[in-house]
């Protein structure tokens, strides 16, 4: 596969509005899946308190529950026990049509797979989230065009997904993710089924967005080497979530 070149920034963006303060926080969080008569815990009581702004990773090995960790954070799914709370409110209070407001325009999600329409344009599929929303066709193309802009995409708008790069389809994922200017960027193996160096290129990018519109991002990543890039690294392993260097005994 070809590299794909870091994307330029616009020279114009709205101000990115500043928030302050513990984001979201999880509680004792615990998640345990029935399988037959065997009930498999994958969250043993995780805790973690993420400030606004920070960039933090979370590795482990396969299996260890990094993607049950984001799915409950982005509400995705309920846990077992504990609250996840987002700006000091337990989401587990919200009504549906709150989550559904949650989801939609607080939390950005990067899937390692793009999920992106593939007969579908790159615009399009990045104005999709707006359009869920209500927003008219036009107003919600004219914002992805600036996404795509922001990724470095601007001259492939009116490719369909299908016909583009894998470095290219994430990326636009990445500006789906990132339309709606949510709060909280969660990113689930976001380099997992790229080769090194569009890796590279796809992680410096989501560090440059992170810091310019102001982010608060947590990705789960395999790769230890860009992990280390991140404000914090934190090691899921065995149900729990722990700094880097304090493992979790078996």
């Amino acid at each position: 596969m070809r590299a794909e070149a870091t994307a330029t920034a616009p020279s114009t963006r709205p101000e990115a509005k500043v928030r302050s303060g513990v984001l979201i926080e999880a509680r004792d969080l615990r998640k345990s899946y029935c399988a037959g008569a065997a009930e498999i815990t994958v969250l043993s009581g995780v805790n973690v308190r993420v400030e606004a702004g920070e960039l933090i990773a979370v590795v482990g090995p396969s299996g260890a529950g990094k993607s049950t960790l984001l799915h409950l954070l982005a509400a995705l799914d309920t846990p077992t026990s504990g609250t996840v709370y987002f700006e000091e409110k337990a989401i587990e209070s919200f009504r549906e049509c709150e989550l559904a407001d949650y989801r939609n325009r607080s939390i950005g999600f990067v899937w390692q797979r793009h999920h992106l329409l593939a007969d579908f344009t790159a615009a399009e599929n990045v104005a999709m989230p707006l359009l869920m929303r209500g927003a008219g066709y036009g107003e919600a193309l004219a914002t992805s065009a600036r996404w795509l802009s922001e990724v470095g995409l601007e001259a492939r708008a009116t490719q369909r997904a299908g016909e583009l790069s894998g470095g290219e389809q994430q990326r636009v994922a990445i500006a789906r993710a990132l339309v709606q200017e949510p709060a909280l960027l969660l990113a689930d193996e976001p380099t997992g089924d790229l080769d090194e160096r569009n890796a590279i290129a796809v992680f410096e990018l989501m560090q440059r967005l992170h810091r310019e519109h102001k982010l608060t991002s947590i990705l789960a990543t395999h790769n230890t080497v860009l992990a280390e890039r991140a404000d914090r690294v934190l090691q899921l392993e065995h149900g729990l979530l722990l700094p880097v260097g304090d493992r979790p005994k078996p």
